[in-house]
């Protein structure tokens, strides 16, 4: 591969990949903020079930994540995978606009998950394959800022097609709105087809072990990705939060907006900057901001305090959604770079699932403060064993 050819500083293939990210996370965004309202208010799914449903929608796709990474590594074939992976999910979201029970909808955002769990390792070995050595936190910041601005842009566009569709019922409008999802989707998929280049062909040596996972400071690493999920909630109980409080769903939708921006800004320099500092030091002050934002969700009463929440989760996004990604590739050689990277994502979606599922009893039991509390905790935690590890690398 070309990896001369480069635009903005960046890989032609990074920058394309960071492209297509953009519209599916715009096909994405344009119905995740409507989704909470959807369950609850359309299909009237209880609070438990429908915490429980947002957390085995994060969770399943990452149970896919190491399998074809690991397979992407043996057959050297990094696009085709990546190819399937954003057609199922572009296909499962406009079909969300047919739905009419809770098992119609986890049965379609189910297969969405399986997407993404076939797409995002591979997709994540062909960034770094496709980047100068001691750079990954440059291209990685950089596709997460193209994600999340097609996260930015997703949300605008639904509060545009609420306003258009504002004569209709609720449940057609939002209807409406996942089909016209896929259409971003879709020129995602055409841009992967005829324009990204595959790497897993150059990658000479085939894998026959994976000697990264025999690592001690990748097994601790992975101990602190497992707690911090546990104190992962979905950006579902941010919106429930707003509502709480008496804002509607267009002005949640705003905040989310906010959020996504503020994520966006912040992914690419954090990057950046992590390559010059160390991964390990930007990961834990992630955990450190993680607190900060649950602490503040948990307490928020006012609309300053609610901000603040939204602008600290999105801060806290930017950093462990990006830098671990290339903390692990940087680990990991050419050869097992989806399998490694795929392991990172599996530990997470493990463990994210009950951390919803948790929040979700909490917030039915006594109310969303608790929810937020336990999200606190967990993350500190791993910010202390994140220090730890740092300390002792350091001694």
């Amino acid at each position: 591969m070309d990896k001369e050819k480069k635009i903005f500083g960046i890989s032609w293939n990074v920058f394309l990949l960071g492209l297509v990210s953009f519209l599916n996370d715009m096909s994405s965004e344009m119905i995740a903020p409507i989704v909470p309202a959807y369950l609850t208010g359309v299909l009237n799914v209880g609070k438990l079930a429908s915490g429980s449903i947002m957390g085995l929608i994060e969770s399943l796709s990452s149970l896919f994540k190491v399998v074809f990474g690991y397979i992407s590594d043996k057959f050297r074939q990094r696009k085709v995978f990546v190819t399937l992976g954003y057609t199922l999910s572009t296909i499962s979201k406009g079909a969300l606009a047919f739905t009419h029970s809770w098992w119609d909808f986890l049965s379609l955002r189910i297969v969405d998950r399986v997407g993404k769990g076939i797409r995002t390792a591979p997709r994540d070995a062909l960034i770094a394959e496709s980047t100068e050595k001691g750079k990954t936190g440059k291209s990685f910041g950089f596709h997460r800022m193209m994600d999340t601005m097609g996260a930015v842009a997703g949300p605008l566009v639904a509060i545009a097609l609420l306003a258009l569709f504002v004569k209709y019922p609720a449940d057609v409008a939002y209807r409406r709105i996942f089909l016209l999802s896929a259409v971003p989707g879709a020129l995602s998929i055409l841009i992967i087809i005829f324009l990204v280049k595959d790497t897993g062909k150059e990658v000479k040596k085939k894998i026959k072990g994976i000697s990264a996972l025999k690592s001690r400071n990748l097994k601790l690493f992975l101990v602190v990705v497992a707690i911090g999920a546990l104190g992962r909630y979905s950006y579902a109980f941010t919106m429930w939060k707003a509502q709480e409080l008496g804002y509607s769903i267009v002005q949640s939708l705003s905040f989310y907006a906010l959020f996504n921006a503020i994520y966006a800004l912040s992914a690419y320099p954090i990057g950046v900057y992590s390559d010059k500092v160390g991964k390990k030091i930007i990961i834990t002050a992630g955990f450190g901001v993680a607190t900060l934002a649950a602490l503040t969700f948990a307490y928020a009463k006012t609309l300053w305090m609610l901000l603040t929440g939204f602008i600290l989760y999105g801060v806290y996004l930017a950093i462990e959604d990006t830098i671990p990604r290339a903390y692990m590739a940087d680990l990991a050689k050419d050869f097992e770079k989806g399998t490694i990277i795929g392991a990172y994502h599996t530990v997470f979606g493990v463990f994210v699932f009950p951390a919803s599922v948790i929040a979700g009893w909490l917030w039915q039991s006594y109310s969303l403060k608790y929810s937020f509390l336990y999200a606190a905790a967990m993350s500190a935690l791993a910010m202390i064993l994140m220090m730890a590890i740092v300390k002792e690398e350091r001694s």
